[in-house]
């Protein structure tokens, strides 16, 4: 039987820019006290952009109990890092908390070097953070925003997995977060959507690129999902009914996302690569 999910209408609710998931009502569910591990990532170290709340903290949380040790890269939201920090290490496993601006290319360069001198490589690589602002018009949106959201969504991505890669063996796996946007733009989250596509397409290259070093690449596509990006980012009248345009009527809680994250890390998919998994709550991408 399908667990019972909260459903909007949510309170409304906003929050300065990046948002902190201690201060969601209700608080997102990352797994904390439901993911129950089987030792699918044994012995695996894994990188994961964004994981100090929402996708990526799911996503991290579930890697550390199917035996994964994790680096968790996050802007500035210190509390939150710190109560993953917990659960993973509380689950016998290593934790490296990595703050800074991915927007910066040396940043994402000395994310690669801290987490290769901390496990030795890397066999998995999670490119999910994002950066997300809504406007109605073209003429709102300042340049500097547009910049912004090209330089955390998608050039990251790329100063990342190239310096990544070279610490990456055979049978890695590299798992790029895209979103339903890609295929369904909103036009008030014209920069998110764009950077969206544009991973859709990068994923799909480097995929066929990375293929002869035995490295997979995939992309997860989420739906609405239940994290901090929607009051940070979000009028709290959206907020308030996020998710109720799905046929499941509500957003994901962050758990449900882990995994086909897990999956796409395992051996098990040892012949997965350019795949795109759509998590939406019953809305088709195409």
């Amino acid at each position: 039987m399908q667990k019972e999910y909260p459903k909007p209408p949510f309170p409304e609710q906003q929050q300065p820019y990046p948002g902190l998931a201690s201060k969601m009502d209700p608080v997102p569910d990352h797994g904390e006290e439901t993911y129950r591990g089987n030792g699918r990532l044994k012995g695996k170290k894994a990188l994961i952009t964004g994981a100090d709340s929402g996708i990526g903290r799911a996503v991290a949380i579930a890697f550390a109990r199917e035996g994964a040790d994790v680096a968790i890269s996050y802007l500035n939201e210190h509390e939150d890092a710190e109560d993953v920090k917990r659960v993973i290490e509380a689950d016998g496993r290593q934790c490296l908390l990595l703050p800074g601006d991915i927007a910066a290319p040396e940043h994402c360069r000395d994310l690669v070097a801290k987490t290769v001198d901390a496990f030795g490589r890397i066999d998995v690589l999670v490119n999910n953070a994002a950066h997300q602002s809504y406007f109605e018009s073209l003429e709102e949106i300042p340049d500097e925003e547009w910049e912004t959201t090209m330089a955390v969504n998608i050039s990251a991505m790329f100063y990342i997995t190239k310096a990544a890669v070279p610490h990456m063996k055979s049978g890695s796996s590299i798992i790029n977060t895209a979103s339903k946007q890609a295929d369904e733009p909103s036009p008030e989250l014209l920069a998110y959507a764009v950077t969206k596509g544009a991973i859709q397409n990068f994923s799909a290259g480097l995929c066929q690129l990375l293929a002869k070093e035995g490295i997979r690449v995939n992309t997860v596509a989420p739906g609405p999902v239940w994290t901090p990006l929607g009051p940070a980012s979000l009028p709290a009248s959206n907020v308030a009914e996020f998710g109720k345009q799905v046929p499941f009527k509500r957003p994901a809680q962050p758990v449900e996302l882990a995994p086909p994250y897990v999956m796409l890390a395992s051996d098990e998919a040892s012949y997965i690569s350019g795949a795109t998994i759509a998590v939406t709550g019953g809305k088709p991408v195409m």
